[in-house]
């Protein structure tokens, strides 16, 4: 794989975090239930003997979740380790870079990414033409970004008088605290346009309106349900999408 400078530090970063992701995100109370609401999106979208692509795979639990239903997942990570730790899963994953994937072959019925390898590309215009040759005519692109905007963030951060983190994604980019990785956080007309013509929007819901993000550690399972049933019924309309911690957007080949 061929990297640029900011693949590199992605790589490093996510190598350092990988033994530990599932436990930071992955099998948290808010992680779970961020990642269901994903699913209730996405799951509809692939059919059983579907050929999909998984950009950013992480661990494997999506790439797994789809091969339940009979799913055919190609998995890609920039990180090494994230990458043996699907392959430890059964997933069929390798190294490449997203923005490397012009160096991929083959034709996939779909491509998803979630909860966002997309803000560590910087140049998103880039990956139009990769995707449009992989994807089918019909087939669907699931990205899920973090967003320009966090209510839960902003009052969290608030609260506690540090600014700085409270407004980190107002600008559109900045560094990840935790991990140290340049992130990009771009706005919903921005991708719509970077990958027009080839693809055009279908459809949008907010991931984690109510359910917080995952280092606000403190609330009860109980009070999390009661949130994630608010989420059911209002993170698809506009003005409640804008707030979450992420966005889910379904593109369609064209």
């Amino acid at each position: 794989m061929a990297s640029c400078p900011t693949d590199q530090i992605s790589s490093v970063a996510f190598d350092r975090v990988a033994s530990r992701y599932d436990e930071l995100w992955t099998n948290t109370d808010v992680g779970r239930l961020q990642r269901e609401a994903v699913w209730r999106h996405v799951d509809s979208l692939f059919r059983e003997g579907a050929r999909v692509i998984d950009l950013g795979c992480g661990t494997g639990e999506d790439a797994v979740h789809l091969s339940e239903a009979g799913v055919c997942v190609s998995g890609f990570d920039v990180s090494p380790e994230m990458v043996r730790a699907s392959r430890d899963r059964g997933v069929d994953a390798n190294v490449l870079a997203i923005e490397e994937l012009k160096n991929h072959d083959g034709i996939y019925d779909g491509a998803i990414s979630n909860f966002g390898p997309l803000n560590c590309v910087f140049d998103p215009a880039r990956l139009r033409c990769p995707l449009a040759r992989l994807i089918r005519p019909g087939g669907h692109l699931a990205i899920c970004v973090m967003g320009r905007f966090c209510l839960w963030e902003t009052i969290h951060f608030l609260s506690r008088r540090q600014i700085r983190k409270a407004s980190r994604r107002w600008g559109g980019i900045s560094d990840s605290a935790s991990l140290g990785v340049p992130v990009c956080y771009p706005s919903v007309r921005r991708l719509r346009r970077a990958l027009a013509p080839d693809f055009f929007l279908r459809g949008m819901a907010g991931i984690g309106v109510c359910v917080p993000p995952s280092y606000i550690s403190t609330l009860t399972p109980k009070f999390l349900a009661h949130c994630d049933a608010i989420d059911r019924r209002i993170a698809h309309r506009r003005f409640f999408r804008a707030l979450s911690d992420h966005r889910l957007l379904v593109f369609v080949r064209k």
